[in-house]
């Protein structure tokens, strides 16, 4: 996790403009701004912005889209045409998917949702100016490589194979899913290549390709590409970007030309049903039909979120089943011999391993108002604990009467107690997973069966002398199918019914 120091010290150097047009909202974030970046300019609108940003240079953009007289897709374009490699992050209210989905389609770097969290509007800015960083240093490394061409052609081709590689490495990296992922591609192409007794020659040339047929996700937002949640229609069609630009970037190599069309097509189908270009059965060149089944073949063996890894023999079934229908016949012929002795690695998973990751799993998981995790991802946790059984007691934790006591003492103070019913949970809960669920109240699992007492005692105490109680009830995910958060309440209001009538009897 970053630190302010350190976002300050990433942007004393940058210039940015922002351009809103309520002013109170531009007033206050010109302000907040300022206390990091070397100049920030302001614009009301896009016709302001641009007269602007046509007599300085600035390293950040950060606009409003809709706006009067000119908004911020207009501009957008606009300033695209002035400087294609522009860094801009967009601002928008809930409800402007359309805008959204047009400012993403030109080429953005981020979004962030109004009203602003600082917290995530800190850490766009830190991901922001990361990436500015990197692509200066990738700037004058390539000019570098490019002046070695000058001398020595061969020993650069060298090199830059090994630079386009590492980058490859690096894209990877920001997801733990998706590191290693080309990798493992390259070697289920190899396996299936040499079974269909392509030379060495082919299969050195296939290997090259699949290495880079993710690259283009170098343009992927952090927030699509990272997102461990099953993806929204505006997100899904983001992501399918990746294979044009991919696509792009590698025909603009004339090192890589040769690689560039194998690795367009490597989403195709063989029934025409895939993309960019919904090509069919023999259309799809070749060596493209092989990436298509080890892409494939990957996703099937690698673990999700949603989902567990197939074994190898099980997917191995999943492709004879697809067979004519997403992949072609003959690839399947021989994939089935080449990849039946394949080990899967059951450790590779979308799971946070480090502090880094943790952090990232934060910003799509934290509840912001108390810090524990959200429903959302108790929804993750039950639905994997359905492959892989690690969770043994349920605790939900009902706080009664919240609803008169926000009324009578106002939202903050219930806020105020909600935070502070989080906290005594996570100190005394410290080996479990807490969740803020159904807005007032709170989960916790446990791989254990840890003592309650001495928590009970502290939100007794808290409890003390206001008109709010709490009950805890206590599940046995051992014996009750419980897989997601609709099951969660289901039982939670039959053993409640249960109680009652038991209590009246």
């Amino acid at each position: 996790m970053f630190s302010i120091q350190e976002l300050q010290k990433a942007t004393r150097s940058l210039n940015i403009l922002y351009v809103e047009d309520d002013l109170p909202i531009q007033k206050s974030m010109q302000k907040y701004l300022k206390k990091f970046f070397a100049s920030v300019s302001v614009a009301a609108d896009g016709i302001e912005a641009l007269k602007l940003y046509e007599q300085g240079e600035y390293d950040i953009v950060i606009t409003d889209l809709s706006m009067p007289r000119m908004n911020g897709i207009e501009m957008i374009k606009k300033i695209k045409a002035i400087k294609e490699s522009q860094t801009i992050i967009i601002t928008t209210a809930h409800g402007e998917s359309n805008f959204l989905l047009s400012a993403i389609k030109a080429h953005v770097d981020g979004y962030l949702i109004k009203p602003f969290d600082y917290n995530e509007l800190n850490l766009e800015l830190f991901k922001t100016t990361q990436k500015i960083e990197t692509l200066k240093k990738n700037e004058e490394y390539q000019n570098h490589l490019q002046n070695m061409l000058e001398e020595k052609t061969h020993e650069m081709s060298e090199n830059y194979t090994k630079t386009i590689y590492s980058m490859v490495e690096l894209i990877e990296k920001r997801d733990t899913y998706t590191a290693g992922h080309s990798k493992r591609v390259a070697h289920y192409c190899d396996l299936i290549a040499k079974e269909m007794g392509y030379s060495e020659k082919e299969c050195i040339f296939l290997h090259q390709a699949a290495m880079l047929h993710d690259i283009g996700k170098i343009e992927t937002p952090d927030a699509v590409l990272l997102n461990p949640k099953p993806l929204n229609d505006i997100e899904y069609k983001l992501i399918q970007e990746h294979v044009t630009v991919s696509y792009q970037l590698l025909n603009n190599i004339p090192m890589f030309q040769p690689l560039a069309k194998i690795v367009y097509q490597h989403h195709e189908r063989y029934d025409g049903t895939g993309y960019p270009n919904q090509l069919r059965a023999d259309e799809i060149t070749p060596l493209a039909r092989i990436m298509i089944v080890a892409d494939a073949f990957d996703a099937m063996t690698t673990n999700r979120i949603y989902k567990t890894h197939k074994k190898t023999s099980e997917a191995i079934e999943e492709l004879k089943q697809l067979s004519a229908k997403q992949f072609h016949p003959e690839i399947i012929k021989h994939a089935v011999i080449a990849l039946k002795d394949v080990i899967i690695d059951a450790e590779i998973n979308q799971l946070p391993k480090t502090k880094l990751e943790e952090e990232r799993f934060a910003y799509f998981y934290k509840d912001t108002l108390t810090q524990v995790y959200n429903q959302n991802y108790l929804e993750v946790i039950l639905m994997r604990n359905r492959y892989k059984p690690l969770f043994k007691k349920m605790y939900i934790f009902s706080i009664h009467n919240f609803s008169q006591y926000n009324k009578r003492r106002g939202w903050e103070v219930g806020d105020q107690l909600l935070q502070e019913f989080a906290a005594i949970l996570s100190i005394h809960l410290e080996e479990e997973l807490i969740f803020r669920v159904f807005g007032d109240d709170f989960v916790a699992i446990s791989k254990r069966e840890p003592k309650l007492e001495g928590l009970k005692s502290v939100l007794d105490e808290v409890m003390k002398d206001i008109e709010i109680t709490y009950e805890i009830m206590t599940i046995d995910l051992r014996k009750q199918k419980i897989e997601t958060l609709s099951d969660v309440e289901m039982i939670y209001t039959l053993q409640k019914a249960e109680k009652e009538l038991t209590t009246a009897l």
